[in-house]
């Protein structure tokens, strides 16, 4: 699985899920590090299929409208400490990896994992 990780989320999960073994790219990466566009994500993630990790509600929109992102993963955690978001990922990455392969769009939160059709 590859993963691209927007702004918002930390680049200690693009650590965590590498050190796992998953090819990830956190937009600190990118040319225009956090400042690179919802839109250019999307692009990234189409070419090189790439699951997004983010927060942002507009990759929601984008993906049902579009269906861009490639794939999706939301985080809707709400406002937890880092330490407490590595472990959700950590509990749940073997399940993630699973559902993502049948799968487009999944959420995820403190007690659960949801697939959206």
């Amino acid at each position: 699985m590859k993963f691209l990780i927007d702004a918002q989320l930390p680049r200690k999960l693009a650590i965590q899920l590498k050190e796992a073994g998953y090819d990830v790219r956190h937009t600190l990466s990118l040319p225009q590090a956090n400042k690179t566009s919802d839109k250019l994500i999307n692009e990234i993630s189409v070419q090189e299929e790439r699951i997004v990790i983010t927060k942002d509600a507009d990759f929601v929109d984008s993906f049902l409208i579009h269906n861009e992102p490639w794939k999706l993963l939301l985080i809707s955690t709400g406002n937890i400490r880092n330490v407490d978001l590595l472990t959700i990922f950590n509990q749940n990455i073997q399940d993630i990896e699973v559902l993502f392969k049948q799968h487009q769009f999944i959420e995820i939160s403190q007690e659960s994992l949801v697939i959206h059709s």
